[in-house]
């Protein structure tokens, strides 16, 4: 099974998601974590934290929805202070970003085939070699698949990539066929016993019928060569373009099988609510963050680490 990691790997990732929110836990998380100091509990404080919430970038429906059951569970629990709803909204942040989790990629298998997809600028292509450092961290074989054949920038990138964290890439010319790039990038794995295939997708196309089109075509190619390929289909997602990138999110989910997300530039914005709003719009688990503009800046989620790490201050006052 793929999401295997020792102790040390762990605690490396868990270091990285702390430090990424050095921006957040000083913007509106801030200031959230200073009503817990308040005193007593009264509507103010649920009306005022319900404002703070949407301001973080956590969403209307989304904070609405969180302030209503915390509300609900601090009555029935016969609570009186604001300090002892901390713990409790905690508890209910992580229960909505762990509601989506699965085992990424469960195998095993000989190949491991994971399409990547997103639009150009959200660091789709640092995230595919991100997740191949990472990959060969944890002992595998890696290869990059170069189907953005759209755009030969595209391609020139993933070879840099390929040649940063020293793995091959399997690629064609400009403007060939995608279906073919992923085909022959298959066959190339199995013939060199190579185990993860992560492969880039066109990050550009003019409707959403030629997107579902185009990935619907590289999965079927996927699938008549691998058993259950892709294994994983993922959406990268840039955490600092907020709720646009969340409708920007939409239109991937409705036109493509998205299996989850990787969440780029974490470490960028001061609104880090957006992570509970994608887990609640979109129903899908954030498997990756990006923490960094560093090779090494990308750390597998969990939700605990993230919701202790906007909690943990230097100060807490509002």
């Amino acid at each position: 099974m793929f999401w295997r990691r020792n102790k040390e790997q762990k605690q490396e990732d868990d270091a990285k998601i702390e430090e990424s929110l050095v921006k957040t836990k000083r913007g509106f998380f801030n200031r959230i974590a200073g009503l817990f100091t308040a005193g007593d509990i009264t509507p103010a404080f649920w009306d005022e934290l319900e404002e703070l919430l949407i301001f973080a970038d956590v969403g209307g429906n989304t904070s609405v929805d969180l302030v209503e059951k915390v509300r609900e569970a601090a009555e029935k629990q016969g609570l009186k202070k604001t300090i002892e709803v901390e713990a409790l909204f905690k508890q209910y942040l992580a229960a909505l970003l762990k509601r989506n989790t699965r085992a990424f990629a469960e195998g095993p298998r000989m190949l491991t085939v994971i399409l990547v997809v997103g639009v150009n600028g959200s660091g789709k292509t640092t995230s595919i070699g991100k997740l191949g450092k990472w990959y060969k961290d944890q002992g595998r074989k890696v290869a990059l698949g170069a189907a953005d054949t759209f755009r030969a920038a595209a391609i020139d990138q993933l070879k840099i990539w390929g040649e940063r964290i020293d793995v091959p890439v399997f690629a064609s010319q400009s403007g060939a066929d995608p279906g073919a790039v992923v085909y022959d990038s298959i066959r190339a794995c199995i013939a060199r016993e190579i185990d993860t295939l992560i492969i880039d997708t066109a990050g550009r196309l003019h409707t959403k019928f030629n997107l579902m089109q185009e990935v619907t075509k590289l999965r079927s190619v996927a699938a008549k060569q691998v058993h259950r390929a892709p294994h994983e289909t993922l959406l990268v997602l840039d955490a600092t373009t907020g709720q646009n990138g969340l409708t920007q999110a939409k239109v991937f989910k409705e036109a493509v099988e998205i299996t989850g997300l990787i969440l780029t530039k974490l470490d960028g914005t001061s609104k880090g609510g957006i992570v509970f709003s994608i887990s609640q719009e979109l129903n899908l688990p954030i498997y990756f963050v990006g923490t960094g503009e560093d090779i090494t800046d990308f750390a597998a989620f969990d939700p605990d680490v993230f919701v202790e790490g906007l909690f943990k201050r230097e100060t807490q006052g509002v």
